[in-house]
């Protein structure tokens, strides 16, 4: 039995990712690392450790430690500071990390920098400026954090927007549906598939999605065209709006993202493809997408007659109430 490590069990990415390598059925141990000791994830993990933030200086050290004394043979990070910090010192460990190179990830973990990139090569992204570079050159607008996710900071046109500080970013408030789409690249640089979902969100998390083929030629010539570039490799996410000029995304999420668990459902299993091509040196076989929705429901995870400081991992006393 393989061991892999899984970053950012807390969230709702690093759940989805261990549920679909659950559902593989593959003979993996799961090992969860997150920031907090004790989080929703941890009753889906054979082991789980805390770990520090990826900004902090002994990250690094912290996870090479964990994966040596657990043997792990592949580390999948579910959030994007840890996509780029366990790409940039990717040589520091003995085992792949399901990441793009260094020099990517950082690029799309500052949109800006994402903006700046794309349009030196002639690729769509949505019009995008620094808060001093402002002057009113658009109507409707969206102040948003250049590192941000999840919906976090986010301001629609706010008051004296010049005046916001250089962490932030002003883009004109594109109106149209909202989409998001999925792309494998292999590594050898092959598009393995996309899919493309519109979806509803709280809270920058998705609660309805429902798979479209639409706007399939689009993107895809937008993602053949970012990859023809950009050494994008595995798992990432596109984030757009489709305007009266075509599908124009404003987020690159280069990591595997939140809609994985809904995704695997629908043909496009990403995780899978992860697992085979870096932990079992196997070609993944091509997604066949198929039509459908999903609705994301709560449920409680019931640890009776413990505390909060008790729990460590799926094999404490627990039970799902859904």
């Amino acid at each position: 039995m393989d061991t892999i490590i899984v970053t950012g069990i807390g969230g709702v990415v690093g759940q989805g990712i261990v549920r679909n390598v659950r559902a593989t059925g593959l003979p993996l141990r799961i090992v969860g690392i997150n920031v907090t000791a004790v989080s929703a994830g941890n009753h889906l993990c054979d082991a789980v450790y805390l770990v520090p933030y990826a900004v902090e200086p002994n990250y690094i050290d912290t996870v090479k430690e964990i994966a040596q004394n657990e043997g792990a043979k592949l580390i999948i990070p579910s959030t994007d500071h840890e996509s780029y910090y366990l790409a940039l010192y990717a040589e520091n460990f003995q085992i792949p990390v399901a990441a793009s190179p260094h020099h990517v990830t950082g690029m799309c973990l500052d949109k800006y920098k994402t903006y700046i990139a794309f349009q030196e090569h002639g690729i769509p992204f949505a019009p995008s400026c620094l808060p001093k570079d402002y002057h009113h050159q658009w109507g409707e607008i969206i102040a948003k954090p250049r590192e941000g996710r999840g919906s976090r900071g986010i301001m629609i046109s706010p008051e004296a927007p010049e005046k916001l500080e250089d962490s932030y970013l002003i883009q004109p408030l594109l109106k149209g549906v909202e989409i998001t789409s999925t792309a494998y690249v292999t590594q050898s640089g092959e598009l393995l598939g996309t899919i493309t979902m519109k979806r509803s969100l709280e809270s920058g998390n998705t609660t309805q999605a429902e798979v479209t083929f639409e706007y399939n030629e689009q993107v895809e010539q937008l993602i053949t065209s970012m990859i023809r570039v950009f050494p994008f490799r595995g798992s990432f996410n596109v984030q757009s709006i489709v305007t009266s000029e075509g599908v124009v995304p404003f987020e690159i999420n280069c990591r595997i993202s939140g809609t994985n668990s809904i995704r695997s459902q629908f043909g496009f299993k990403d995780v899978e493809y992860t697992l085979r091509e870096r932990l079992y040196h196997e070609t993944p076989s091509r997604p066949e997408v198929m039509e459908g929705c999903a609705i994301r429901v709560m449920h409680d995870v019931i640890y009776p007659n413990m505390k909060l400081g008790d729990i460590r991992n799926n094999q404490d006393n627990h039970y799902i109430y859904s």
